[in-house]
Formats: C-alpha cells, structure tokens, sequence
C-alpha cells in the first residue's frame, strides 16, 4: 500500500519579472521539474498572446515546469486539463462560488474572469511550462474581461500563494493521470459540464477576425464548436469577446 503522493517541488520568490521567463531560464539550465515557480510579485507578467498580466500582492502568480509524456498533437488538451485542475483547487477554498469554464482555459465567477491560464511549450515540447494566475485579492480594472476576486467568495481568509499552489498540484496530478489512462473524452465531458455561455451566441475574435454562433461543443482536439446560422464551424485559436453589458 502506498502513501500521499510527495508534492512536485515549489520554490517562492518574493519578486520576479514572469514565473514563465524564470521557468524557461530553469529550463536552458537542464531543469525539467516537476517544480512549481512563485513569484509574490511580477514586474513583468504577461498572459495568452502576450498580453499584460496585472497582479498584486496576495495574488496567485505561479509556473509549473514539468515533463508532458505525450504526444505533441495531443499536448493542446492539457489547456483543459489545467483549466479543471484549476477550478478545482479554487473551489476548496470558495466551494460556493459559481465557478464556470471560459474556453479556452479561464475561470470565471458569476460571469467575471477569476482565473487564466498559459501553456508553453519549452524545449520544442518535451518541457511545458503552465503558468497560472488568479486574482485572490485584486480585480484589475481597465481590462478586456469583467474581473473577479476569490476573497468575495470566501468566508475564510484567503489561502497563502504557497497553500494555493499546493492544492492545484494535487488536483492538477489527479485530472494528468485521468487524462493519461482514460484520454480526453472525460476532461472533454467534465469541461463542457462547467462551460460558461454553452447554448449561447458567442462572440470570439480570432487571428482571422470575430467569428459569431451559437456554441455546441468542443471536438477532439479542444476546437470550440459554433453554429453560425446553420453552419458548423471549428474554432482552433481565438478569445471569446465579454458579453454585451445588460440594459436597465
């Protein structure tokens, strides 16, 4: 019989310019995890497509540089993963927060980003760096997405970015394994169980322009489904625009 599954390694730095730069530089150094980057501060975090990730101390800013053993086509799959992973751990902390899924891989809380993720993929693959945020105390202003923060859903304090990013690594190792012996077809079902705006139009700017349609499903490959008047269209890469602000 075996025990508790030792912790992947985590290391806390009390400022960094990105957990993603610093785990690419551990990488080019031969590093290859599984180890858990932390920065209380970045003074240069950014999230998908480069843009800026704001934060502010007590919030969750954290990389996670570790070994995929899978095939390249099938890594895409691991933004699900994480983002599962990543709902729930948030919800051992706020276990009533209406927590939903924003494909691809954020967190919301009634209708506002609470949480982002970020896969790269280092070393042309055998690597992948995951980074995570999450606004535990914060709610940046002036952005594209409505903003949450855990605190509004919790009764207790808030968790320490440490206590935080010990409880994503057992439910991120819980939804890996899954995915490893039972394939996409579970975390497929499980994500479109949580998936904000399904059966809904969407709005979804992608590097070819805003494509709109009702979202169906999600294929094998985590492509978001749209019926766009009667026409079935695969979405493999793009941002689902806010949705339109309630009149009074």
């Amino acid at each position: 019989m075996t025990g508790p599954r030792k912790l992947s390694r985590i290391e806390v730095f009390p400022t960094l310019d990105s957990t993603s730069l610093e785990a690419k530089r551990r990488a080019a150094l031969g590093e290859a995890g599984p180890l858990w980057i932390i920065a209380l501060k970045q003074t240069a975090g950014y999230g998908r497509r480069g843009s800026e990730w704001l934060q502010e101390e007590g919030d969750i800013a954290a990389t996670f540089l570790f070994r995929a053993q899978a095939p390249a086509e099938r890594l895409p799959q691991l933004s699900f993963v994480a983002a599962l992973a990543l709902t729930e751990a948030i919800a051992r902390f706020a276990p009533r927060a209406p927590l939903a899924l924003k494909w691809p891989n954020d967190v919301l809380a009634n209708g506002a980003k609470l949480a982002g993720l970020l896969l790269e993929l280092v070393d042309a693959g055998p690597l992948v760096a995951l980074g995570a945020g999450v606004n535990i105390v914060s709610a940046p202003k002036g952005v594209a997405y409505p903003t949450a923060r855990l605190i509004d859903f919790m009764r207790e304090p808030p968790p320490a970015p440490r206590a935080f990013v010990e409880a994503l690594d057992e439910t991120f190792e819980f939804r890996r394994r899954q995915w490893a012996n039972e394939g996409f077809a579970p975390i497929r079902a499980d994500w479109l169980d949580r998936a904000a705006g399904r059966g809904q139009r969407l709005r979804v700017n992608t590097p070819a322009g805003a494509v709109e349609g009702v979202f169906e499903d999600l294929d094998l490959s985590g492509a978001l489904i749209l019926n766009s008047d009667g026409e079935r269209r695969a979405v493999a890469a793009g941002a689902v625009a806010p949705p339109p602000a309630r009149s009074h």
